[in-house]
């Protein structure tokens, strides 16, 4: 018991980004109070456990409930902006949020287990990114037509989504745990179509099989154009816009923008690579994005209607109440909300 306690102590106290010090001051014992509880030395009375809960945002039970699936170190697949102290804060939220995840699916036996669709598949050249991304569509079955909701399409694939309030400087990361868990984390703040962008530009990096000779930096628009080409596929592409074109009018841009979800500059990025249009005609675009704020004003702003919000896990959650699998306290505990609110909320028909 005193193990358990003590990893859940020091992960929840790492997610809220306190020091030992502060936590200390602020539940009213010493530093080396919380130093013997973290290392499984000692168990705090029913007065500080409270204060405890309350000061980490955690249910009392949270602290004493056993790990149902063990998962290892999360481990990045390289630096990120986060750094020090809000990274361990992230990879110890990633952490309890992919317990809990597992948990509801082994709750409800559902095989959580991923597959990588294009593993065998190596990309020696940016131009072969445009015929995985179809391959990829066909074995997905998405066709050519617009997808509505990415969070969903990937979610339904056994990618896990989880989103993350975040400063502006950080869009998303992706993490495959223990070789089998793939995870997706995206800054929920974002505008929809930055999100949607972001989502397959890390799923690029979890699926992208990409020859070593290539930087960091290569990998980086190797998944941008995967992005896009998910986004706006090649025969659309040339269906929409044709080839060679010398100009393109805003309305088209417009238009293309609002039925795929995809921002007008990923479009333009688009246009170029697929040679729609030339190097310079797309300099030229990004000058003028540059140097006239009414025209970027015009350009970022969002036309896709359709919103990007996780849901499945919660839908679980549910799931497994109405089927007695769970009882109120510990779904109260998964969803992190009151007894009362999962009360309220969960209504069987």
């Amino acid at each position: 018991m005193n193990e358990i306690f003590a990893y859940r102590l020091k992960n929840a106290r790492i997610i809220a980004g306190l020091s030992m010090e502060a936590l200390a001051e602020t539940v009213g014992v010493s530093k080396q109070m919380i130093s013997k509880y973290e290392k499984g030395k000692s168990i705090p009375d029913s007065t500080h456990l409270i204060k405890l809960s309350q000061v980490l945002n955690q249910k009392v039970d949270y602290f004493f409930r056993p790990a149902e699936v063990e998962l290892p170190e999360v481990s990045f697949r390289k630096k990120y902006a986060l750094k020090g102290k809000r990274l361990k804060t992230l990879k110890g939220f990633i952490h309890i949020q992919m317990e809990n995840y597992l948990s509801i699916e082994s709750f409800l036996s559902i095989n959580s287990e991923f597959k990588n669709p294009l593993s065998d598949i190596e990309i020696n050249y940016f131009s072969d990114i445009d015929g995985v991304a179809d391959k990829l569509r066909k074995k997905w079955k998405l066709g050519n037509d617009p997808i509505s909701n990415i969070i969903s399409l990937l979610e339904s694939k056994k990618i896990k989504v989880i989103e993350v309030e975040e400063e502006n400087k950080f869009d998303g990361l992706s993490v495959l745990i223990d070789n089998k868990y793939p995870v997706i984390v995206i800054n929920k703040s974002f505008p929809v179509e930055r999100k949607r962008f972001t989502l397959l530009h890390e799923l690029g990096h979890l699926l992208l099989n990409i020859n070593e000779r290539y930087s960091d930096k290569d990998e980086e628009m190797f998944c941008n154009r995967f992005a896009g080409a998910l986004l706006l596929p090649e025969d659309a592409v040339y269906e929409n816009f044709g080839t060679d074109r010398k100009n393109i009018s805003f309305p088209e841009l417009k238009n293309i923008q609002e039925l795929y979800g995809i921002s007008i500059r990923a479009i333009m990025y688009r246009l170029k690579d697929l040679a729609v249009i030339t190097a310079g005609m797309h300099k030229s675009f990004s000058i003028r994005l540059n140097s006239n704020s009414h025209f970027k004003n015009e350009v970022d702003e969002v036309r896709f209607t359709e919103l990007e919000n996780t849901g499945r896990f919660n839908r679980l959650v549910y799931q497994a109440l109405s089927k007695e699998l769970l009882s109120l306290s510990k779904a109260s505990s998964l969803l992190g909300i009151g007894v009362s609110k999962v009360k309220k909320e969960f209504a069987l028909i």
